[in-house]
């Protein structure tokens, strides 16, 4: 087997953290390989709300216009506030702020906001290939690239450092990472997400409810479009396994609720319901890096506790890891020692935040 490297960096998943941290690398003029098994655009389970911290990463990575673009085409839904509805019924009103240059917050299903990234990084330079990727290509210890299986055969791919961009159920993730450092089912959350047209929406305002049926968790109406809503609920791991919940008769109790059901008009049934887990990042001490590799975004498990939303959270990681990886490649030191770096810059970008909203449910819900 040859040891010569294909390439300076190998990205596992084309999603936002993975190619965020793929077009930046490019953009710094790194030689790298983007990696996913799925061609795009491609759909995703999400809530789809992005923030107008994430839209600025964008920007800074140059895909303002190619926001806006997303926006006039009627892929994008920009928001200017949010409803709050208490288990009493009492509502909370806030706006959204916008940014300097008119950046706004969006709906934008994955479909195409995941496309929009995956596209930016290509033009940035890097190269994409759909491939599913089996493992880390091992040896001493030490990650020099990944198996990748294609075209109904298996090979290897090379490169100093490997980015795990891979997603809430990661291959890398689950291979690297010791058994004993996986997350807790009180960091982890279980969400069902579903699209429902002919809904009487409150226009360019997402929703939360915090319903005593769907508690200690959420149920959310987010329009992507004038009458089209990304609808759905989560909850935590451990509570609702204890409590033997059942998360499609807990949106069809939350949809005939009598303050909504009035707003679902012709009685259409939700569409493309989908569920799925989340891990969170508010667990201490979990392992981020390793020799010749790093883990970004939901495979490192960089969900907020509090909102359940990964997307800003998967853009900063996205971006620390690809200024991590360029300097150590300058230095030319992959090691775990050389990019350990990696998980206190996220521990500053994140950690206090996190920690905040894991413990902010217990008043909130009080």
């Amino acid at each position: 087997m040859s040891n010569v490297s294909e390439h300076e960096v190998i990205v596992v998943g084309a999603g936002p953290g993975g190619a965020t941290a793929a077009a930046a690398l490019a953009q710094a003029g790194r030689d790298v390989l983007l990696l996913d098994r799925q061609s795009f655009p491609r759909d995703k389970v999400c809530g789809d709300a992005v923030s107008l911290g994430a839209v600025q990463i964008l920007n800074d990575l140059g895909m303002g216009d190619k926001v806006r673009a997303a926006q006039t085409r009627g892929e994008f839904y920009a928001l200017d506030g949010m409803r709050l509805v208490s288990p009493s019924g009492h509502t909370l009103h806030a706006d959204f702020h916008t940014g300097p240059n008119g950046e706004a917050s969006y709906v934008a299903p994955r479909l195409y906001f995941d496309a929009v990234i995956q596209q930016h990084a290509v033009a940035s330079g890097a190269r994409y290939r759909q491939a599913e990727v089996t493992g880390p290509l091992l040896e001493d210890g030490r990650v020099t690239g990944v198996l990748v299986r294609e075209n109904g055969g298996s090979r290897a791919v090379r490169a100093p450092v490997v980015i795990g961009a891979d997603g809430v159920t990661s291959t890398l993730m689950r291979q690297l990472r010791p058994e004993a450092n996986q997350h807790r089912e009180i960091h982890r959350a279980v969400a069902l997400r579903a699209y429902i047209e002919g809904i009487e929406l409150f226009p360019h305002k997402v929703e939360f409810f915090l319903y005593d049926e769907v508690l200690p968790g959420y149920a959310w109406i987010f329009p992507a479009g004038d009458d089209v809503a990304n609808i759905g609920l989560g909850m935590r791991l451990d509570v609702f396994r204890k409590h033997k919940r059942n998360l499609k008769k807990m949106l069809s109790d939350f949809l005939a609720m009598p303050d909504i059901r009035p707003r679902l008009k012709n009685g259409r049934a939700p569409r493309d319901v989908a569920i799925w887990q989340l891990n969170f990042g508010s667990q201490d001490g979990l392992q981020h890096t390793f020799d010749g590799a790093l883990l970004v975004g939901d495979a490192a498990g960089f969900i907020n506790p509090l909102t359940g939303g990964g997307i800003h959270n998967a853009l900063i990681s996205g971006v620390l890891a690809a200024q991590t990886v360029d300097e150590a490649l300058r230095r030319g030191d992959v090691s775990r020692e050389s990019l350990c770096v990696y998980e206190e810059r996220c521990n500053d970008a994140m950690w206090a935040g996190m920690r905040k909203a894991y413990f902010s449910p217990r008043f909130l819900f009080n």
